[in-house]
């Protein structure tokens, strides 16, 4: 049992001996945020709950907006004050009445407090007027919408903010009479009063705090029925080219999901309807609110221009967040600390839906592609985490999001389906969902279903993969006889060199000229004779995880690198990509040598997703693994590399990649030249469909690189149609300037919190501030940076820790950062332990570049 698990035993039997003798309920103290002894004693005296809102929302962003709400409930007496979660000023509540009787205000710490006197054991109702807050509404000059995940419904209006007190609710609004609105519910009803329109909405089901959404703004409605199921979308593109090509397979995606689903889990669509907004640069790629998905408008809509991986990455979105409707929202975690729980299952379901609604798509090369290098890409840090995390306060819930939740554990699952079998892991699922459907479940609960399914034993294997951190390092022994195996033994230890064992199943492909052997490998011990190879020809070279679904750190042959090519399954070259590059990291495979061996590969990797992932690595290699003296010479062969293999490439997508390469390794005049026609003229290369954000990306590149025409960015402004666009661009244009002293004066305006209000646009600029090119002039404003951080995270949404660290410290290498890094959380021995971790993971690429490329020692 975990200490969480001792600890909650223990509170149930005090509560149990004590309610022998009363029916008190001791409530814990006040304090800030929603700490887990707060959630667990109103769990306890509060049930049958229900939220009554109406919000009067103006047309002018900074007018305030009035709000009310009556909250009933269902109260079990005891001795404390019941605290409502409301982080706003104490000025924010203008009235509080208790069963209809006018009470004092008393506010403390983040909490409207309630006495006892005023209640009863029973139904209770308390009636609240006050102005909503700002913090997570989100709003616009045009439009605003709620994003209050994990515990941001407590910025808005005074509630229960805990996933297992779930609710209905039934919402009013009040808008301008132009406006479109959406919530978790159907409209009842909607009147006009001169420039005024209130739109009531029906109560909503038995939904968590942190999945109540509305969306309202100037948007336009686009109303479908597939399958007998009605569908409003609301968006704001203005490009018609999109709206053509994106507007069928953005509906007929979320059907064939929700088609996929309730086919899978035997359970019905669980809500009254299925709506969705496009949010011009919402801060996730979208977010599951019951009923009201919330999308990032740019991950929607796509154009001619679009590449196969992005039409299957916005396939593979609409699937995650079409599953959340069982996984998370009918389903919901007790608490945040099992938050990956709802994603794994998001992305575990995803992946099978895209598998079929994608037919022409690679199943296995996607999830490979898609999850292992996020999922390293944390995990063999100094700050990497387990995907199961304590959390003693929902005010740190945000931290706990990031690669290993939504990488990692669909890894874990896919191994979890391969150990049970596809049939009882499904219908292991279809139990849990109908068990605990309108509820709340754990991790533990579920892995008490599934375990009566297998004769493994789960407890043991749940151990390594969600409390532990880190992966395995494999290494092996191949014994030979003339040209014959006589022993193939393969070993297990923890990267770290701990003897740990990580239960999983992979394979290794043994590779002759005329035929590819691959033998499965049961790695359920430190080490593994692998007997089915014994007699066996040796081969030429040997791929590990040649299916791409073992874990971990796996050994190169070197015979292999230079038959790369010859490697005909996608995903084994796929494995061998990350795998190679994971080595590199550790300075086993030299950066230059990679360097050549991938240029030799663009003209020869057939597969896009590869193709992406080649390119992805090169660029890294460039900017990351190379000195800045060494830049030149390498990007001049990169460079040319790059524009032969898009020449002679016929496939649009793979030839829109290449050029994408171009254009970032782009050093040498000649290239900047090239990439000022192409922009100056807006004439693609033949074969290349570039569009108005690939102009303006263009642009960006040209800017940053400071090439000598005038007014780039302004003429750029000047092409752009969509205001929305238009106001990203102009908010960048600062960072981007060839004037230090303004990019100075940019980078010290986002000391204030009202200029970091649109996270995306920070985190784009925030990476052309810190571009490699622009280091020796941005490395100043690194310590701010990281004195910032703790409000970032108190004040964004939860990736903007992350995201503000990594667009920060991504083009640094040298020894001089990564000395301050670690200073800075030297003086700081108790700072927070989740940012610290945020910051050695964004830090990781630092560490090693400084090491690879200037310890002596390495070198």
């Amino acid at each position: 049992m975990t200490r969480y698990g001792v600890t909650l035993l223990l509170f149930t039997l005090i509560t149990m001996a004590c309610n022998r003798h009363s029916t008190i309920v001791h409530s814990p103290i006040v304090k800030t945020g929603v700490s887990q002894t707060l959630a667990q004693a109103r769990k306890q005296s509060v049930s049958q709950l229900a939220y009554a809102l109406k919000f009067d929302i103006p047309a002018q962003k900074n007018q305030p907006i009035p709000a009310s709400e009556t909250i009933t409930f269902d109260w079990r007496k005891n001795s404390a004050p019941l605290q409502l979660d409301f982080k706003e000023e104490r000025t924010h509540i203008q009235n509080v009445s208790v069963n209809g009787v006018m009470v004092p205000i008393a506010f403390e710490s983040e909490h409207l407090l309630i006495s006892t006197a005023f209640l009863k054991p029973g139904t209770n109702t308390i009636s609240i007027q006050f102005t909503a807050g700002n913090l997570s509404l989100n709003r616009n000059e045009e439009y605003l919408y709620t994003l209050l995940v994990p515990d941001r419904a407590r910025t808005v209006f005074p509630c229960f903010d805990q996933p297992d007190l779930k609710a209905t609710f039934q919402v009013s609004l009040t808008v301008p009479a132009h406006w479109q609105a959406m919530t978790n519910a159907l409209v009842a009803d909607s009147t006009v009063a001169a420039d005024r329109k209130t739109i009531n909405f029906r109560t909503s089901e038995l939904i968590p705090t942190y999945l109540f959404s509305f969306v309202a703004g100037k948007f336009t409605p686009v109303m479908r029925t597939l399958s007998g199921r009605p569908m409003t979308f609301l968006h704001r593109e203005t490009d018609t080219t999109k709206i053509r090509l994106s507007m069928d397979p953005i509906f007929n995606l979320h059907a064939d999901a929700l088609r996929f689903l309730e086919d899978y889990t035997q359970v019905s669509y669980p809500f009254q309807k299925f709506d969705f907004a496009a949010i011009p640069d919402f801060q996730y790629g979208g977010m599951e609110h019951v009923g009201a998905i919330d999308y990032r408008a740019s991950s929607l809509f796509l154009d001619n221009g679009a590449t196969r991986d992005q039409k299957l990455s916005r396939a593979t979105l609409i699937s995650h967040e079409t599953a959340h409707m069982w996984f998370g929202d009918m389903v919901t975690m007790r608490w945040f600390e099992d938050v990956w729980l709802k994603e794994v299952f998001a992305n575990f379901m995803a992946d099978k839906i895209t598998e079929v609604s994608s037919p022409d798509a690679n199943y296995d090369l996607q999830f490979v592609v898609d999850h292992f290098p996020a999922a390293y890409a944390v995990d063999r840090t100094e700050g990497a985490n387990p995907i199961g995390q304590p959390l003693a306060n929902l005010k740190e819930a945000g931290t706990l999001y990031g690669g290993i939740i939504y990488h990692k554990a669909p890894i874990m699952m896919r191994q979890l389906e391969r150990l049970m079998g596809k049939t009882a892991l499904r219908d292991g699922l279809r139990e849990y969902l109908k068990k605990y459907a309108f509820s709340n479940a754990t991790w533990a609960d579920l892995i008490a279903i599934l375990d009566a399914r297998t004769p493994t034993d789960l407890a043991a294997w749940n151990h390594i993969w969600i409390n532990e951190t880190g992966r395995p390092k494999i290494t092996y022994q191949l014994d030979r006889q003339g040209d014959k195996i006589t022993r193939f033994a393969i070993s297990q230890t923890g990267e770290d060199g701990t003897k740990r064992v990580w239960p999983q199943g992979f394979e290794v492909a043994l590779v002759y000229p005329d035929r590819v052997d691959e033998l499965t490998v049961n790695m359920n011990q430190g080490q593994v004779e692998l007997g089915e190879a014994v007699g066996k020809s040796v081969p030429d070279f040997i791929v590990f995880n040649s299916s791409g679904q073992g874990y971990g750190i796996f050994p190169v042959d070197a015979a292999m690198i230079p038959k790369l090519a010859t490697l005909k399954n996608s995903v084994t070259r796929a494995a061998a990509y990350i795998n190679l590059y994971e080595n590199m990291l550790t300075g086993q495979v030299s950066p230059v040598m990679l360097g050549a061996t991938y240029q030799n590969l663009l003209s020869k990797e057939s597969e896009e997703l590869n193709l992406r992932l080649l390119t992805n690595q090169l660029s890294d290699l460039v900017w990351n693994f190379t000195r800045p003296e060494n830049r030149p010479a390498l990007a001049a062969s990169m460079e040319q590399a790059s524009w032969q293999a898009m020449e002679q490439e016929a496939a649009t997508g793979k030839k829109k990649l290449l050029f994408r390469l171009y254009q970032n390794i782009a050093i040498s005049r000649e290239a900047q030249d090239r990439l000022y026609a192409i922009w100056n003229e807006q004439k693609a290369p033949t074969g290349v469909t570039l569009t108005e954000d690939d102009y303006t990306s263009l642009a960006l590149a040209l800017a940053v690189r400071d090439y000598p025409a005038e007014g780039i960015l302004a003429k750029q402004l000047i092409r752009i149609k969509n205001p929305d666009r238009k106001k990203r661009l102009e908010f960048m244009m600062p960072a981007l300037s060839s004037n230090v002293t303004e990019r100075d004066a940019f980078f010290a305006s986002l000391a204030s919190e009202s200029n970091r209000e649109h996270e995306a646009w920070v985190t784009a600029a925030l990476g052309y501030l810190h571009h490699p090119l622009r280091t020796q002039t941005s490395a100043k404003y690194l310590p701010k940076s990281l004195d910032l951080l703790e409000e970032i995270q108190r004040t964004g949404d939860i990736f903007f820790p992350e995201s503000w660290l990594r667009s920060t410290f991504s083009g640094y290498q040298t020894a001089e950062t990564t000395q301050l890094v670690r200073q800075f959380l030297a003086d700081r021995p108790t700072y927070n332990a989740r940012l610290r971790a945020k910051l050695l993971q964004a830090a990781d690429g630092t560490f090693r570049a400084s090491r690879l490329l200037y310890d002596q020692k390495q070198r």
